[in-house]
């Protein structure tokens, strides 16, 4: 199969895939410590991952190897990733998937300010990083109330610098190591060695007397996370990113909110208003700007 088309459809499950996490993991840190659910969830998928490779022959570990890729599983898994399930405990998890939909827009900034993409942007990758942006004002502008709230504008303000967090290293990944040709590889050794720093959170972080309560939706939701959302999505953005122009990657950053706040309206209650729904559709014509933006700069 040709490698971009193979790239857009692992793009499309990483769309589908991650837009169904935020509320996976609502439910799971629901009634299981944050930062230890995370952290089972990305070293059960890494360690898996590196079984199978092993297994099959596939596995070749270098100490390069496993230095860049625990910068960026530190990056992304833990202080990207992993950090959201902590959030969600405080804000709603539509919310959650609104503030990463700013990955774009911080990709595209990290990139030009320390030189790694200085390319003049089309003008419709500016215009729809515009769209974006607006999509997003327009969600703040329903959540104004709850900013009052000490604990939910803390969970805002964290989920930022998550968003920050997973940019950077999507950046350093695409430009600034030489990765492994198995991005299988890669994408085991963040997952798991962001787990492994996560583990380490929880024990400063998380209450452990949560776990004598335990449901067994929590139990669900993360095998969902380690299969689909670690082992199968996961690998997918690793492909992806390594095969497609890091802007274009990162569009699904815009797919997901809308996939999250469906799913938190119909299964959790959670608000959807006209200011909403105007929202997505900014982000939505966003993402087919940015898309077109990109493949018009291909090929000029």
């Amino acid at each position: 199969m040709n490698k971009n088309l193979l790239a857009y459809l692992s793009l499309i499950i990483v769309c589908l895939v991650w837009g169904s996490t935020y509320f996976a993991i609502r439910i799971g840190v629901a009634t299981f410590p944050p930062f230890l659910f995370s952290a089972i969830r990305q070293i059960m998928a890494g360690g898996i991952m590196l079984v199978a490779l092993k297994i099959i022959g596939k596995l070749q570990l270098r100490r390069s190897d496993l230095l860049n890729q625990s910068i960026t599983g530190i990056l992304m898994v833990t202080l990207g990733n992993g950090v959201i399930g902590w959030c969600e405990r405080y804000i709603t998890s539509g919310l959650a998937a609104l503030i990463l939909s700013l990955i774009p827009v911080f990709v595209v900034v990290i990139s030009y300010l320390f030189g790694f993409d200085r390319r003049r942007p089309h003008i419709l990758i500016l215009f729809g990083l515009i769209l974006g942006c607006l999509g997003i004002i327009l969600i703040f502008r329903d959540n104004l109330k709850d900013i009052a709230n000490p604990e939910y504008f803390l969970g805002m303000l964290i989920a930022f610098g998550a968003c920050l967090a997973w940019a950077s290293g999507s950046v350093f990944s695409k430009f600034k190591i030489l990765n492994h040709k198995n991005v299988f590889q890669n994408a085991a050794l963040q997952l798991l060695m962001g787990g492994i720093t996560l583990a380490l959170f929880s024990l400063f972080l998380d209450d452990y007397t949560e776990l004598k309560v335990i449901s067994g939706k929590s139990i669900w939701a993360l095998a969902y996370l380690i299969v689909f959302g670690s082992i199968i999505a996961y690998s997918s953005f690793v492909y992806a990113l390594k095969h497609l122009p890091i802007g274009v990657s990162s569009l699904y950053a815009y797919i997901n909110p809308f996939i999250a706040i469906m799913l938190g309206y119909f299964f959790l209650n959670e608000p959807l208003t006209d200011i909403t729904l105007l929202a997505l559709t900014a982000t939505l014509s966003g993402v087919y700007c940015i898309n077109r933006g990109y493949r018009k700069m291909a090929i000029q």
